[in-house]
């Protein structure tokens, strides 16, 4: 009896973390849906008789280009299908003229493969170490590595089979047809946009920052009210830390994309990046912070030598940062978060005042110490927010943000304007009256 248990427990698992992984992104029900239907649909190339007759066995890849191709966003499907059709075309291309011109130079049957040979020896030997180059590696790999795989099968099996240019054809054929399919699906079915994640994550990881910092002050102070679930909802910081690898892929696969939403004909996704590792250095930072919020070797009363403006900056620091979040997400310019800058340099001069002055005479050097850092961390702080404006800023400019302020509002019919004067004579008024 032991045994059923145990399997029905396992099954109760797995319907659990599947549903877990649906309620995460419901995006990625969709997905699996759209690839089954691009599925579905390139299955006419076997199923639908005339298909069938003009492609044969060659039908087959369309559909493994479909299941290769299908990624969760249209900017991943549409660099590996555009990948995918100009590598198969090329190489394609280039493994026919390989052949022809070794046929055309020699008939012997000993020297034609020594030539093929040796044309296939440094032909991908030379793709194969282009892909070590960082831009090219970026987009371009997986197209490389299908160049690869197409000329020497063109290549190869052009020797033995002499009807190889219908067969290259309507290989060919079916691999663009396939790519088709399964961008079209992408962009036109529930397109999922990757320039959108980007977008989005990178507001969504400065508002992060920016809530670490709005109660960090007062709870490294003492004067926090908020208990457990504030110091819980301080740690999202944490993931901003690993957030690289996950900006750059979803910058690159936005790069592919055709303009879409907010989103214009080339969007400067490469600020993103920009902006992306200036918050991860304020995070570095927000991180250390943290690990003297947790420390309890300092006494408060070291702590409370310098309390009005650490909290000063980090609290107006981490509004300042909401407001950039929010400038981000709504896309306008961020001129919301110059006053809370304005105030955290502000108390960053009066903390350097304050460390100039005897404060810390008569006091144990080693108790002084993390309050001191603390100090010098959060000065750091107010300078990265301050570069982050200048950066946000940036992206506002190229991108064209618009302040949502400054659309017209046309005029309600009860409104009339006012009459102006014609003149501004400063002298004696006169009334005339006419009869």
């Amino acid at each position: 009896m032991a045994l059923p248990s145990e399997f029905s427990a396992k099954v109760v698992d797995v319907m659990s973390q599947i549903k877990k992984v649906g309620k995460e992104d419901p995006r990625r029900v969709i997905h699996a849906l759209k690839v089954a239907l691009s599925i579905t649909l390139v299955s006419a190339f076997y199923y639908v008789n005339p298909l069938y007759d003009g492609f044969g066995s060659s039908a087959m890849y369309a559909v493994f280009t479909v299941i290769v191709v299908s990624e969760f966003s249209v900017g991943a499907t549409l660099g590996k299908g555009l990948n995918r059709g100009f590598a198969t075309f090329l190489a394609g291309a280039l493994g026919l003229g390989s052949y022809y011109l070794v046929h055309s130079i020699s008939t012997e049957h000993i020297v034609e493969p020594i030539l093929l040979g040796t044309l296939i020896y440094l032909i991908t030997a030379g793709i194969t170490y282009f892909r070590f180059l960082p831009q090219i590696k970026a987009r371009y790999d997986y197209g490389l590595l299908v160049f690869n795989l197409t000329f020497c099968l063109v290549s190869v099996s052009s020797y033995r089979d002499h009807e190889v240019l219908d067969i290259a054809l309507k290989r060919v054929i079916s691999i663009i047809s396939g790519g088709l399919i399964s961008v079209s699906v992408s962009i036109f079915v529930c397109p999922i946009w990757a320039g959108g994640d980007l977008h989005n994550l990178e507001s969504k990881n400065i508002e992060k920052l920016g809530n670490f910092l709005e109660g960090f002050g007062e709870e490294y102070f003492g004067r926090s009210e908020g208990g457990e679930s504030n110091k819980l909802f301080m740690q999202g910081y944490k993931s901003v830390l690993t957030s690289k690898q996950v900006e750059e892929t979803l910058a690159n696969f936005a790069r592919w994309e055709p303009c879409h939403g907010r989103f214009r004909f080339r969007h400067p996704w490469q600020q993103y990046l920009k902006i992306g590792n200036l918050s991860r250095q304020c995070a570095y930072r927000i991180d250390a912070l943290n690990g003297f919020l947790n420390s309890a070797k300092t006494p408060l009363e070291m702590r409370g030598k310098i309390p009005d403006p650490c909290i000063k900056m980090s609290t107006e620091a981490g509004k300042a940062l909401k407001e950039l979040a929010m400038a981000i997400h709504k896309m306008i310019p961020p001129s919301a978060a110059n006053p809370h800058i304005a105030k955290s340099k502000i108390a960053a001069t009066n903390l350097r005042s304050i460390m100039k002055t005897g404060l810390w005479e008569d006091t144990n050097l080693f108790e002084v110490i993390p309050v001191l850092t603390v100090a010098s961390l959060l000065l750091h702080v107010v300078s990265c927010t301050e570069k982050l404006a200048e950066s946000i800023q940036e992206l506002s400019t190229l991108a064209k943000f618009k302040n949502q302020d400054s659309e017209f509002v046309p005029k309600s019919p009860q409104q009339k304007e006012t009459p102006q004067p014609c003149c501004h004579n400063s002298g004696p008024h006169h009334v005339v009256t006419i009869n």
